[in-house]
C-alpha cells in the first residue's frame, strides 16, 4: 500500500534519510494508515515518493525488520509485522484476556450460535445423554484485527441462555457472571491442513498447516464445563509449556 501525503526526507537535517524514513512508516503503522499484516509499497514507488536512494528504502527497511515492525515475505514484498500471541498451555484464559496480557485488541465474530444433537465426542467429554442436544458456537477469534483462530464450543443444554447472550466478548467472563469459572482443562495438539473453508476464514492459502487443539475444560468442581476445537495459525499464536 502506499503511504498517503508522502512528503519528501530532508537532506539538510542532522537525521540520516533512513531514519527519517523509518519513522514516516512508524508513523504509518501507529495512526492507522498501514494495517497489521498489510503489504507496504515496492522499494521503487517508496524511492520516488520520498525521493531517496534504493539504498536509503533498503537500510531503512534492514532496520524496521531487525526491530521486528516488517518482514520480507519471499516473492510476495514487505509486509508489517503481524505481533505474535503467547498463552500458556495449561493456563485457562478466554482468547481476549490472552491478547490483552500480550498487549494486543481482542475481537471476535461469531459465526454459530444454535443446538445440534449430541455427537459421540459430547457424550463421552460432556456426559450428555444419548439423543440429546448441545448448544454449539462457532467464532472466529481476531488480534489487531488479524484472525488467529476458529474456535467450535460444545455446552450441554445446561447453558442454553448461552443462545441469548452477546458471544463477542470474552466467552469465560460471561460463564463467571452466571456462576460458571473455568479452572483446568485437558489438552491435545496436532497438526492439520486448512481446508478451504477455514484458510478462507482465517486469511491464510487452503493446506497450509495449522495448529489444532482439542480441549476439555472443567469447573472448580471438576465438572465437565464445555470442549472447544481450535484451528490456530501457528505464525501468529504460540504456546509455552
Amino acid at each position: 500500500m502506499r503511504i498517503k501525503n508522502a512528503e519528501k526526507l530532508n537532506s539538510e537535517t542532522s537525521s540520516p534519510l533512513y531514519a527519517q524514513l523509518m519513522q514516516k512508516i512508524k508513523n504509518s503503522i501507529s495512526n492507522g494508515e498501514l494495517q497489521t499484516g498489510e503489504r507496504i509499497a515496492p522499494e521503487q514507488e517508496l524511492c520516488a515518493e520520498y525521493g531517496v536512494s534504493r539504498i536509503t528504502v533498503r537500510k531503512a527497511i534492514t532496520e524496521l525488520e531487525k526491530q521486528g515492525i516488517l518482514e520480507k515475505k519471499q516473492g510476495k514484498g514487505t509486509f508489517v509485522t503481524v505481533p505474535a500471541v503467547y498463552r500458556k498451555l495449561h493456563s485457562v484464559n478466554s482468547f481476549h484476556d490472552t491478547c490483552r496480557m500480550n498487549g494486543q485488541k481482542p475481537s471476535t465474530k461469531v459465526l454459530v450460535s444454535r443446538t445440534v444433537p449430541a455427537a459421540k465426542k459430547d457424550i463421552d467429554e460432556l456426559g450428555v445423554s444419548e439423543g440429546a442436544r448441545v448448544v454449539e458456537t462457532v467464532r472466529v477469534h481476531f488480534a489487531d484485527r488479524v484472525p488467529v483462530i476458529l474456535e467450535e464450543n460444545h455446552f450441554s443444554m445446561a447453558y442454553s441462555y448461552l443462545l441469548e447472550s452477546d458471544l463477542n466478548g470474552s466467552l469465560y467472563n460471561l460463564l463467571s457472571e452466571c456462576g460458571a469459572e473455568p479452572a483446568q482443562a485437558t489438552h491435545v495438539i496436532s497438526l492439520k491442513k486448512a481446508s478451504k473453508q477455514i484458510a478462507g476464514l482465517l486469511k491464510i492459502e487452503e493446506e497450509t498447516p495449522v495448529m489444532y487443539l482439542h480441549e476439555v475444560i472443567y469447573d472448580k468442581k471438576g465438572r465437565p464445563l464445555h470442549i472447544s476445537s481450535q484451528y490456530i495459525r501457528g505464525d501468529i499464536f504460540s504456546f509455552r509449556i
